[in-house]
C-alpha cells in the first residue's frame, strides 16, 4: 500500500501541473480560434484520438499487468516479443489509413495536410506505448509522470510561440494546433526510448528466462482485444458525439453556426474546467491497473477489498469539493474563456457528469486489473444507448435543447458508476457499503 500511494501522489502531483498547463492551452485555443473555430477543432479531435487509440493496441494497459504478474527474469524476453509484433502491426495500420483517411468525409472539411499528421501520428505513439507499458508495470512511475508533463509543456510552448509569432487562417490554425500534438509526442516518444535502451541495458545483465512468442501474444491480446475494442468504441462514440448534438439541436429550432459554437462551449470550456479535478482520478487509474492485477494474481481478497475502500474514499474526499466549486465559481472560471453565461450554465449543470466520472475511471482500472474487461465494455454500451436515446428525444425538444443533452450526459455517467461499482464489489466479495466479507481469498 505504501509503494501504491506514493506513486499515486507522484503522478497527483506532476498530473496537476500538466492539468494547469492544459487549461492555460486550452485558454490558448480558445482565443486563437474563437467560439466557431474551438467547435471545429473539438469535432475533429475525437477521430485523432480514436486513431490514438488503436494504434496503441492498448499496450501500456496489457504490458502493464503482463509485467506486474510475471517475475522480472521473462521481461526482456516478453518485450523483445512484443516490439516485433508492434512493428507488424504498425506497418499495417499505416497502410490501411492510407487507404481508408481520403474517403472519410469529415476530413474534407480541414486543411489537407491533417491526414498527413494522423499518418505520422501511428509510428509515435505505437512505440511510446511499448515503454509506458514497460514502466507502469514496474512501477517506475517518475518517467511516466515526466513522460505526461513533458507532452503538455511542449505543446503549450509551441503553441504559444506559432500563435504569437504567425498569423493563420482559421483553417491553418487548426492545422497548427494539431501539428502541436503530434510535436509534443514525438519528444515524449525521444524520451521514453532513450529511458527504455537503458533500462533495457540494465536487466539484460540479469537472469533472464525464455518465454515464447505464442504465449506472449496470447497473454497480451486477451487484455489488449477487449481493452482496445472498449476504447474505439468510446473513441466512435465521441466522434459520433458532436455531430449528433448538433444535429439534434438544430432539429430543434438551432442554426447549424449556433449549434455549433454551443457544442464549442461545452466540449472546449465546460468540459476543459470540469474535467480538471481528473487528474487525480487518471493518476489513480494508472497506478491501480499493475496494483490490482498483482494483488488478483496472488488470490489477495483483503487487499483489493482495502484498496477499493481507499480508492472510493478518496475520490469522495476530493470530488465532492471539486464539484462544489466548480459550481460556485461557474462564472468567472468560464470568463477565462469566453465571456459568455452560456458556458457558466453548461458547466453548473454538468456537474453530475464530472463527479460520476471521477469515480468511474479508477473503478474501470479496478475492473481491468480484475481481468472483466469485457464486463466494462458492456457497461460502456449499455449506457453509451440510453445516454444517445436521450440526447435525441430530449436534445430535439424545442423546451430542452442543450439542456435535454446534459440530461442525457448526466444519466448516462450515473448508469455507468453504478454498473462499474456493482460489478466490482460481486467480484471481490464486498458489500455494497464497503465492508469487507469474512473471505480473503477467491
Amino acid at each position: 500500500m505504501g509503494i501504491f500511494f506514493k506513486s499515486v501522489c507522484l503522478l497527483m502531483g506532476v498530473a496537476f501541473l500538466g492539468e494547469c498547463i492544459e487549461f492555460l492551452t486550452n485558454m490558448v485555443l480558445a482565443k486563437e480560434l474563437g467560439e466557431h473555430g474551438m467547435g471545429l477543432y473539438m469535432s475533429i479531435l475525437p477521430i485523432i484520438v480514436l486513431v490514438i487509440v488503436i494504434a496503441s493496441m492498448e499496450l501500456p494497459v496489457s504490458i502493464s499487468k503482463f509485467i506486474a504478474e510475471k517475475d522480472e527474469k521473462y521481461h526482456q524476453s516478453m518485450l523483445q516479443h512484443v516490439i516485433r509484433l508492434t512493428v507488424l502491426f504498425t506497418i499495417f495500420f499505416m497502410a490501411f489509413c492510407v487507404v481508408l483517411l481520403p474517403f472519410i468525409p469529415i476530413f474534407k472539411h480541414y486543411h489537407p495536410f491533417i491526414r498527413g499528421l494522423v499518418i505520422i501520428l501511428i509510428p509515435i505513439i505505437a512505440f511510446s506505448s511499448i515503454a509506458r507499458g514497460y514502466f507502469m508495470g514496474i512501477q517506475q512511475m517518475g518517467k511516466i509522470a515526466t513522460a505526461n508533463f513533458l507532452r503538455k509543456i511542449v505543446q503549450l510552448l509551441l503553441l504559444v510561440f506559432l500563435y504569437q509569432w504567425f498569423h493563420f487562417s482559421l483553417e491553418v490554425s487548426i492545422l497548427v494546433a494539431l501539428c502541436t500534438i503530434v510535436g509534443s509526442d514525438f519528444i515524449v516518444l525521444l524520451y521514453l526510448l532513450h529511458m527504455f535502451v537503458l533500462q533495457m541495458k540494465f536487466i539484460s545483465k540479469k537472469e533472464r528466462a525464455y518465454v515464447s512468442g505464442q504465449s506472449v501474444r496470447k497473454n497480451l491480446l486477451a487484455v489488449s482485444l477487449p481493452t482496445t475494442s472498449m476504447r474505439v468504441f468510446l473513441s466512435i462514440t465521441n466522434a459520433i458525439e458532436p455531430f449528433l448534438i448538433k444535429a439534434a439541436v438544430v432539429k430543434s429550432g438551432m442554426t447549424e453556426t449556433m449549434a455549433n459554437e454551443h457544442f464549442g462551449l461545452m466540449a472546449g470550456v465546460a468540459f476543459t474546467i470540469g474535467f480538471f479535478p481528473a487528474f487525480i482520478a487518471h493518476s489513480l487509474s494508472t497506478v491501480l491497473i499493475p496494483t490490482v492485477s498483482e494483488a488478483y494474481s496472488k488470490q489477495d481478497g483483503l487487499k483489493l477489498q482495502k484498496l477499493l475502500q481507499k480508492v472510493m474514499l478518496v475520490t469522495f474526499l476530493y470530488g465532492v469539493p471539486a464539484v462544489i466549486c466548480i459550481y460556485v465559481f461557474a462564472e468567472p472560471l468560464t470568463n477565462l474563456f469566453f465571456h459568455s453565461m452560456v458556458a457558466a450554465i453548461y458547466l453548473q449543470l454538468l456537474w453530475p457528469y464530472f463527479l460520476f466520472h471521477f469515480f468511474v475511471i479508477p473503478m474501470q482500472a479496478f475492473l481491468i486489473g480484475l481481468g472483466l474487461i469485457r464486463d466494462a465494455f458492456a457497461h460502456f454500451i449499455w449506457s453509451t444507448i440510453v445516454t444517445y436515446l436521450m440526447m435525441y428525444f430530449l436534445g430535439t425538444n424545442p423546451e430542452y435543447q442543450m439542456a435535454g443533452i446534459i440530461i442525457a450526459m448526466n444519466t448516462g455517467a450515473l448508469l455507468l458508476m453504478l454498473m462499474h461499482y456493482l460489478t466490482i464489489c460481486k467480484k471481490i466479495e464486498i458489500s455494497l457499503v464497503l465492508r469487507n466479507s469474512v473471505k480473503h481469498t477467491f
